[in-house]
């Protein structure tokens, strides 16, 4: 397998820590390597990999990767992990990017930060092979008593960066429109594991109050916040296995909706020799 070559341990040992003790972003991984299969001989995208660490884990996973993220923040936290090839980009420019240049774009955490989904798409559409397969992973739009209760203590989606609430798989095609043909998704991330997390971010925010610096991402986790807050993350990675614990309790409601949605969607556009006349 080739991989393309990563950063020295050292820079990537805090972001792989916390992933470690993350449940929702290795559930999230989990989903996403699901929904890509094979990647081993394919040129790929990923965009939204906020802090960097699926955008380091793709890598070593096979293929050849390029990254990008809306703002300088977080892409310059993915840089610092990845080294090179990671882009700034927005949804009112064209990407960087060739026409047809991707085997596979992932979309994860993004498409609910920007104003233009529309126009996004389309770049997409420009830029992805022919037969080429997107996977987007966003928040599932649905009411529950856990939003509300988010909403309650100050996590809103204006505090995490978002202009709309997520999509539903009805919504997602409805963007995606003609141009790509959704194959298969699912929602997942259940009560407890999201409940956890409501609680983690929660208890972090106390901590961080008045010293948030938001991106249109939201609040990243970086290097420094692992510094300052070192006591707190051992103390957090000794009652982890109750945390793990109490978030396997999803397991007895597998008939509840999840609060992410993913998605795998094929390009329907033509080659260039089907374009040629007659």
């Amino acid at each position: 397998m080739v991989t393309q070559t990563a950063t020295p341990s050292a820079q990537v040992n805090w972001p792989i820590r916390l992933f470690k003790k993350s449940l929702l972003k290795r559930e999230k991984y989990q989903e996403v390597t699901g929904m890509l299969g094979d990647f081993t001989d394919l040129h790929c995208l990923d965009i939204g990999a906020d802090n960097g660490v699926i955008s380091y884990l793709l890598r070593q996973e096979g293929g050849t990767w390029k990254s990008a993220d809306l703002d300088a923040h977080t892409v310059e936290a993915i840089r610092s992990l990845v080294g090179t090839d990671v882009y700034q980009i927005d949804d009112t420019h064209p990407t960087p990017f060739a026409d047809n240049e991707f085997d596979a774009i992932v979309i994860i955490d993004f498409l609910e930060h920007i104003h233009n989904d529309e126009a996004f798409v389309q770049e997409m559409k420009r830029i992805i092979k022919p037969g080429g397969a997107i996977i987007a992973n966003v928040p599932h739009a649905r009411k529950s008593l856990l939003k509300q209760f988010q909403h309650l203590i100050g996590q809103t989606d204006e505090k995490h960066g978002h202009v709309r609430p997520g999509y539903t798989a009805e919504s997602l095609q409805k963007l995606f429109g003609d141009d790509f043909s959704i194959q298969k998704s699912h929602t997942y991330s259940r009560f407890f594991a999201q409940f956890i997390d409501t609680m983690i971010v929660f208890g972090v925010g106390l901590l961080k109050r008045g010293k948030d610096d938001p991106s249109q991402k939201g609040n990243v986790v970086t290097g420094q916040d692992m510094n300052n807050y070192a006591k707190m993350f051992k103390l957090y990675s000794l009652i982890y296995p109750i945390v793990w614990f109490f978030s396997k309790l999803d397991l007895l409601i597998p008939f509840t909706s999840g609060f992410m949605l993913i998605a795998r969607a094929t390009a329907n556009k033509s080659t260039d020799h089907d374009n040629v006349d007659e």
